[in-house]
């Protein structure tokens, strides 16, 4: 079983704030659509140049998108 990431993100609710389909934002950072689903749901921790590809979809920085625990 794979451990989630303790990374959590607001890429759903960005994406649906701005009217973009999964697979559609999947096709612009260049990742499968399957990928990316794994991302919203934190089961996977995108690669850090990732990360800057899908804030820079929207238009925004890294902290709008992702969170890590303070602790």
């Amino acid at each position: 079983m794979v451990k989630p990431t303790l990374v959590t993100n607001s890429i759903r609710s960005r994406r649906e704030e701005v009217g973009i389909t999964q697979a559609d934002l999947a096709g612009r950072i260049g990742v499968t659509r399957q990928t990316l689903i794994a991302i919203e749901q934190g089961k996977y921790s995108p690669t850090l140049e990732l990360a800057f590809q899908i804030a820079r979809a929207f238009g925004v920085g890294i902290d709008d998108l992702f969170q890590y625990p303070e602790d």
